[in-house]
């Protein structure tokens, strides 16, 4: 167990505290768990760059640590659906959820193949995960009330969404030789 991978792992344990204070009744819960779903975020960055900089990539740490993004991504849009109850905050999560269903799927898939760099994350991914990370750290901070932060949030979560849309489409294109050649030999 090296320093990214017990990163990766405390992102992951960081998730029932983030959903505890985010369900606290008090005024400052809001903030408290935006900060707590922020660190997730720094240490996300943080475990990459170790990992990359001090030579300690791991094939546990290359499992946990997309698992540990999307848990706590997943969770966060969950419980903002459920805060906001509203379309401008839904149909984002529930494309950036399943988004994340099939990309997941088709790696799997294309790693079966043997062709899993064809699906590799490409920087349109780092956008989307930067907008995506901000909105949330946004809307979780704030109540469900209209202001110009929560605006700003919504309005994040939707480039979020289509950038998500659009990287998916990205993988889909780069996977579509070899699901037209397996389909083709049924």
């Amino acid at each position: 167990m090296n320093i990214p991978n017990l990163l990766t792992v405390l992102r992951v344990l960081l998730i029932p505290v983030f959903i505890l204070l985010f369900y606290m009744p008090f005024p400052w819960s809001y903030w408290a768990a935006s900060a707590v779903f922020a660190l997730a975020c720094a240490t996300d960055w943080l475990d990459g760059y170790l990992a990359r900089r001090l030579g300690q990539s791991t094939a546990f740490g290359a499992f946990l640590d997309p698992v540990a993004d999307k848990l706590i991504v997943a969770v966060a849009l969950v419980l903002l659906v459920e805060e906001h109850a509203n379309l401008w905050l839904t149909l984002p999560a529930v494309i950036i959820i399943g988004r994340e269903i099939v990309v997941s799927a088709l790696r799997e898939w294309m790693a079966e193949l043997g062709a899993r760099a064809q699906v590799a994350v490409s920087n349109l991914g780092k956008w989307k995960t930067a907008a995506q990370m901000l909105a949330l750290v946004i809307l979780l901070a704030n109540p469900p009330l209209i202001s110009i932060w929560v605006i700003l949030g919504y309005l994040l979560l939707i480039v979020s969404a289509a950038l998500t849309l659009w990287s998916m489409l990205q993988y889909l294109l780069a996977a579509w030789p070899h699901l037209t050649r397996e389909s083709s030999k049924k």
